[in-house]
């Protein structure tokens, strides 16, 4: 599991059918400092999280559980909305 930031939606009317159904979100990886590392990444929302939103996010082969869909081609899944986070030094 990782954090990161939602930074946008897509809107894909043409896909995977074992994609109808989710909501999609362009998501940014977070380090401990709060900037973002590596690229962004599309994510399945199934917890109604919106562009801004500190997240919690699953990869691999979890992500396709916590989405209820073990068959599908999600690589992540934002299963979290982060209220606050505490890093000590």
């Amino acid at each position: 599991m990782y954090v990161a930031k939602v930074r946008g939606t897509v809107v894909s009317t043409r896909k995977d059918e074992r994609l109808v159904g989710f909501k999609l979100l362009i998501i940014h990886q977070l380090d401990t400092t709060g900037a973002y590392v590596g690229l962004p990444a599309i994510a399945v929302d199934t917890v109604d999280a919106g562009v801004g939103e500190t997240v919690i996010v699953t990869g691999g082969s979890s992500a396709r559980f916590a989405a209820a869909r073990p068959d599908s081609p999600i690589d992540a899944t934002i299963i979290g909305i982060i209220d606050t986070i505490a890093v000590e030094e």
